[in-house]
């Protein structure tokens, strides 16, 4: 039976917070009337005080989605009739690995998927968990009274790529047998982060950063819908900064709007525009992860747009990295490598101005240093490329893996001593210095490999001097 007890401070807290007084509940006339009134003001009850916990909680948490319906973005794999939304409507959902970056809804959507099943949810951080706690967590699943019915409990664990090898391993049984259903979240490539047999049975669901229509969607939603921000007369009127400070992230997204609004918290009525929020903002550290996905995506496309000739986009990919805090050194060696390999003799001085940059950094230093790198990078983008010197380098490593170790010619050996030449060691070499135009013709290659053409040059103003002066003296081997 229902029973009007409270103490006297939680009667205060709900009469200060929520305006009526526990204590001038009418008494009941009948049993019935008891029930009735006391399961009305239980509900009144936990629904205020689950608004008053939740007014301590971030915007991006009060916002949380509990439903599909509700969830916004990747549309590829939970809108309408994609493959992870029918798995889930059909009540059968495998073991898999949300690979994206941070706040796109991984965590969110693993909920959802759990609160959909009606499972027991377990959640695991890879950050501050060890092989215990994942054995822990599998027992107690084990021991659910709902284990053996036909929905495994679900097991989120945040982060798995920092699991490390021997975490992962402790997975492996109890998400080849059923004893969990696995769901993963990582922001790095699981082809890297996590073990092959993890990986076997896990299907991988690429989640995509929100685009501006799933972003502005987000925003008018807290605008419309919180029940903190709805109370106040917010007016968006520009859009732009937000959006672009955000860079996909919904919880970016939801924290620049709690920041604007709480830095007037004493005015009911707000502007949001693209100035306030810079100003609130001050700057936009760079979403950049020197050891993470993100580095060796920018540090990529960098180099392909010094590959392609297009300086401007070779410059802009600098840009991030240098306002992500990127080790300058490590963007010089990737200049110097780019110098040899796409460009290589079709402009030989490129090698020479990288390793210039290269040394120049040491000596001038940052933020000035950056200076140097541009004018290098814009140099290479814009230089003619060439990369049949790194073409013929893996041609001939192929072929040394497939024949082995050949001889050396013994016409090709040095020989510093008389047995050596009593073996025949240098016997016939022909000096090249010694004949009419420091050239004569002779085999360097061991026999087996007289027919194999490993530089074949490409045509360009440069390379084509090396082609031509390659053709007069050997004639027809390279043509």
């Amino acid at each position: 039976m229902y029973r009007y007890t409270s103490d006297n401070k939680t009667r205060r807290i709900i009469d200060i917070i929520f305006g009526y007084k526990t204590s001038e509940i009418r008494k009941p006339n009948s049993i019935l009337q008891y029930r009735q009134e006391t399961k009305s003001f239980l509900l009144k009850y936990n629904q205020d005080i689950n608004i008053y916990n939740n007014m301590s909680q971030p915007l991006a948490e009060r916002l949380r989605p509990r439903t599909l319906d509700d969830y916004i973005g990747q549309k590829h794999i939970v809108g309408e009739n994609a493959v992870l939304r029918r798995m889930i409507e059909s009540g059968h959902v495998p073991s898999f690995i949300m690979w994206g970056p941070p706040g796109v809804g991984k965590t969110t959507l693993a909920r959802i998927i759990a609160n959909k099943l009606d499972t027991p949810f377990y959640t695991l951080s890879a950050i501050s968990s060890g092989v215990k706690d994942v054995r822990e967590v599998i027992e107690k699943a084990k021991s659910n009274p709902l284990f053996h019915t036909t929905l495994s409990p679900i097991l989120f664990i945040d982060e798995i790529h920092r699991f490390s090898k021997s975490q992962q391993d402790s997975l492996l049984n109890a998400v080849e047998t059923g004893a969990v259903t696995l769901i993963g979240a990582t922001t790095e490539n699981p082809s890297f982060e996590v073990i092959r047999p993890l990986l076997s049975r896990c299907q991988v669901y690429v989640l995509k950063s929100l685009d501006k229509d799933d972003l502005l969607k987000l925003l008018y939603k807290a605008v419309a819908e919180d029940f903190i921000l709805k109370d106040k007369s917010i007016d968006v009127r520009e859009t732009d900064a937000i959006l672009r400070f955000s860079g996909g992230d919904a919880r970016k997204l939801l924290n620049i709007i709690e920041l604007v609004v709480a830095a007037e918290k004493d005015n009911n009525a707000i502007e949001i525009t693209d100035q306030k929020v810079v100003d609130r903002l001050q700057e936009n550290p760079a979403a950049y992860d020197k050891g993470g996905e993100m580095h060796y995506d920018i540090i990529s496309a960098f180099i392909k747009s010094i590959r392609g000739s297009d300086p401007d986009a070779a410059i802009y990919w600098l840009a991030r990295m240098v306002e992500g805090g990127e080790d300058p050194e490590f963007i010089a060696r990737r200049l110097l490598i780019s110098a040899a390999e796409d460009i290589g003799l079709a402009n030989p001085n490129a090698m020479l101005l990288a390793n210039a940059c290269f040394e120049a950094l040491k000596k001038i230093g940052w933020p000035e240093g950056r200076i140097i790198l541009a004018e290098t990078t814009a140099y290479l983008a814009c230089s003619p490329k060439s990369n049949s010197s790194y073409l013929a380098v893996e041609s001939a490593i192929a072929t040394v893996r497939e024949t082995g170790d050949l001889p050396v010619p013994l016409h090709l050996r040095n020989a510093p001593t008389q047995l050596m030449k009593d073996l025949g060691y240098h016997k016939n070499y022909k000096y090249a210095h010694d004949y009419e135009g420091n050239f004569v013709k002779m085999n360097y290659l061991p026999d087996e490999l007289l027919k194999r053409r490993f530089w074949i040059g490409q045509h360009n103003p440069a390379e084509d001097k090396h082609i031509e002066r390659m053709i007069q003296l050997w004639g027809d081997r390279y043509k």
